[in-house]
């Protein structure tokens, strides 16, 4: 659900990243009213969470990939306006170090996964845990199920931006200019293998995680939990202790384990490179999984001038230095994980200092 650069036109990502704009500060307003040095480890945490989530690829029918986002339980515990912070950082992570999404897909990605994503997550979740006690199972299959639903609208989401590009923008004979298939084409691929594997792979990340945080540390769902179900603040005091030890252990095992993300072959659909175009077997494989469509037999003029805007430092999660593809993986999801920390570090600087502004200009 990564959109390189090239598969959108300018005018689209434009349009995208536009509309990304005002969630993003709505959501820096919303974490300036509840900004606490306590709540600065929990969103890097999870942020870090949801980056190598996203490293862990699932086969899909057809013979493409998917990966689940995280963005069930973020929202779960940290609303949806902090989660679409904290996505957004490591999307952005993504793009810029690892190639995954392009630099200027990073408005659509952003828009989504973390915002759509996140809203309605939370959304889902609010609706069907209702009052239910933090303890009750209902909530775990609330979690599993804003999981599910909000992956599948965002792929829905990008499905659709896929699928305009060739209606909306192509040469004067008729040729795409960017990603090459229509909508009746792109909605049916990316939804059928997010339908299945990619949603249930959310479900069940979601759905386990608030297991485990109400056996291991129940204070974090009081987050967003309604004023009828705690006696509290949705956000807890200062005196209210928070546990991330047991959060800090899933990520660290998950860090170690990511190499099992290589084990799915070939590429998540619309995420083909430019030389994969070229390639007679990939082309077999792009076909296959677009109702034995086959891509155009010339790239996309706009695509591959597109497709060039960036080349990460470490594409694919391989760095050069590294020879082996199980250790590389692993050092980049340390070294994605390290720069999230501090990324947001230095977003809670700008948090903190707009803080302490406001609060001098009014004394």
């Amino acid at each position: 659900m990564h959109i390189p650069d090239g598969y959108l036109s300018p005018s689209t990502c434009s349009v995208l990243f536009a509309g990304a704009i005002p969630f993003w500060y709505v959501a820096m307003q919303r974490l300036k009213k509840v900004f606490s040095a306590r709540l600065i480890p929990l969103i890097a945490l999870l942020s870090a969470l949801s980056f190598v989530i996203m490293m862990f690829n699932v086969p899909l029918p057809g013979g493409t990939t998917g990966h689940a986002v995280g963005m069930g339980i973020l929202s779960v515990v940290l609303g949806p306006w902090a989660s679409m912070v904290a996505i957004s950082i490591a999307l952005a992570i993504q793009a810029i170090f690892f190639g995954d999404g392009g630099i200027t897909c990073f408005g659509a990605n952003s828009f989504n996964m973390a915002i759509v994503g996140s809203l309605v997550a939370y959304g889902v979740y609010r609706l069907i845990s209702g009052n239910a006690s933090l303890e009750s199972p209902r909530r775990i299959v609330a979690a599993a199920l804003a999981g599910y639903i909000a992956i599948n609208v965002s792929a829905f989401f990008a499905s659709i931006e896929f699928g305009l590009q060739p209606m909306l923008f192509h040469t004067s004979d008729g040729a795409a200019l960017y990603a090459p298939y229509p909508l009746s084409i792109a909605v049916p691929a990316m939804m059928i293998g997010h339908l299945s594997f990619a949603g249930i792979t959310e479900a069940v990340i979601s759905g386990s995680l608030v297991a485990y945080v109400q056996k291991t540390d129940i204070e974090l769902l009081r987050f967003t939990a309604p004023a009828g179900v705690v006696d509290r603040e949705p956000i807890p005091s200062e005196q209210v202790p928070i546990n991330l030890k047991p959060l800090w252990l899933i990520l660290a095992v998950l860090m170690v384990l990511s190499p099992l993300g290589l084990l799915a072959a070939g590429s998540a659909w619309g995420e083909w490179s430019s030389e994969d175009f070229k390639n007679p077997e990939v082309r077999k494989q792009i076909a296959a999984a677009s109702q034995n469509v086959a891509p155009p037999d010339n790239i996309p003029s706009g695509f591959e001038k597109l497709s060039k805007a960036w080349t990460a430092p470490m594409p694919d999660y391989a760095p050069a230095f590294v020879k082996s593809p199980q250790l590389g993986y692993i050092l980049s999801a340390i070294f994605g994980t390290g720069l999230i920390l501090l990324l947001i570090l230095f977003v809670s600087w700008l948090i903190g200092l707009g803080l302490n502004v406001t609060r001098g200009a009014k004394a």
